[in-house]
């Protein structure tokens, strides 16, 4: 968790770091989100020379490449970030360019989705073994102050081993006959979202059965964890653009406790007691009432700022602590990537109605 920030250049050593990818999302999202880091941005790499020129000199690049190999040997970076996009037939252009960087000797950040298999994710596992890097996936969602937060508190004495979760997400499922790579690209770029916070809070999923409605490609999903716990995943299709995007709830032992709209954190405590059909007042004990946590948004605070909110700069921190520290994540981690995927391939080739085992 980012508490006491510090800015890029008060940092007295910096990692020597490359960066494939000069789209939009890098260009609002984590370009940005470098000038909170340890980062010495030494070369940017794009196809498009003019993105990548304009790149380098809005965030300080001294060199531009458009062969991401050539930039590797010739600039022979520490660390490299990859957000990049999708081939034609839906894989993920980042998993071959993460392995080629490993393998040049780089630690790898990488934007979500880290590949578009199991399989695929394996490999890359196996090649960052051999290399002796390690590549970690830029998994926002579990970074966010919220959602850190939920996750000290449901692992205390006090709230009880988690019992169940439910998880409400905006996304659809495209119909049985249309699971192809190509057209999952949408569902595979967003379950990475959900699937994470569910693997972070929850842990890894044993078996998982799912609805879904034709109109909208809605779907609900039922889940039974390695833990014993049980959740619901509800995929909301259809919802509107002012709708907030997405709602989290868990319960543990006498206590629950929810985040709503990505930033109001809600945490109802054990103790209280309200007798039933002899209570006068809803207002309990202060050390038993509800904690809530919201931000502000009248200051220039840097956590009012949405790389902060949404977990940019604190999975970028974490990252280039790793590398500083000579050590792999422990979060965004090619294991976590592979439990996603888990639940990706398992939309992918059952149909709705079936008992999916993930876990034998």
């Amino acid at each position: 968790m980012v508490d006491d920030v510090t800015y890029q250049f008060e940092y007295a050593q910096r990692i020597r770091c490359a960066f494939v990818g000069a789209g939009e999302h890098a260009f609002r999202n984590v370009y940005p989100a470098l000038q909170y880091a340890p980062v010495d941005l030494v070369a940017i790499c794009d196809l498009r020379s003019d993105r990548a020129t304009a790149y380098a000199r809005l965030f300080g690049a001294e060199q531009v490449f458009g062969d991401y190999e050539r930039m590797l040997a010739e600039v022979a970076p520490e660390a490299v970030f990859v957000v990049t996009g999708y081939s034609p037939d839906g894989r993920v252009q980042a998993t071959d360019i993460a392995a080629g960087c490993v393998r040049a000797g780089a630690h790898v950040w990488m934007e979500k989705p880290t590949a578009a298999s199991m399989a695929e994710i394996i490999d890359l596992q196996k090649a960052a073994r051999v290399a002796g890097r390690f590549v970690m996936t830029g998994l926002k969602k579990i970074f966010t102050p919220a959602v850190e937060k939920a996750e000290q508190i449901i692992s205390s004495a006090e709230f009880g081993s988690p019992t169940s979760i439910s998880v409400r997400y905006p996304q659809d499922l495209p119909p049985e006959s249309q699971r192809d790579l190509d057209s999952m690209r949408g569902f595979l770029d967003h379950i990475y979202h959900p699937a994470a916070v569910i693997n972070f809070l929850m842990g890894p999923v044993e078996r998982m059965s799912y609805e879904r409605e034709p109109r909208a490609g809605g779907t609900v999903t039922t889940m039974r964890f390695c833990s014993g716990a049980i959740g619901t995943m509800h995929l909301v299709a259809g919802i509107a653009q002012t709708s907030p995007v997405e709602r989290i709830e868990v319960i543990g032992r006498d206590a629950n406790v929810v985040i709503d709209n990505g930033v109001t954190l809600t945490y109802y405590r054990p103790g209280a007691r309200l007798a039933y059909g002899r209570s006068g007042s809803y207002v309990v004990a202060d050390d038993v009432a509800p904690l809530v946590w919201q931000p502000e948004f009248s200051l220039g605070q840097l956590y009012n700022k949405n790389l902060f909110l949404l977990g940019y700069v604190p999975e970028i921190m974490h990252f280039c602590e790793s590398v500083q520290a000579g050590r792999p994540p422990t979060k965004g981690t090619l294991d976590d990537s592979l439990e996603i995927m888990r639940i990706f391939e398992a939309y992918q080739h059952n149909p709705a109605g079936s008992s999916i085992v993930l876990r034998r």
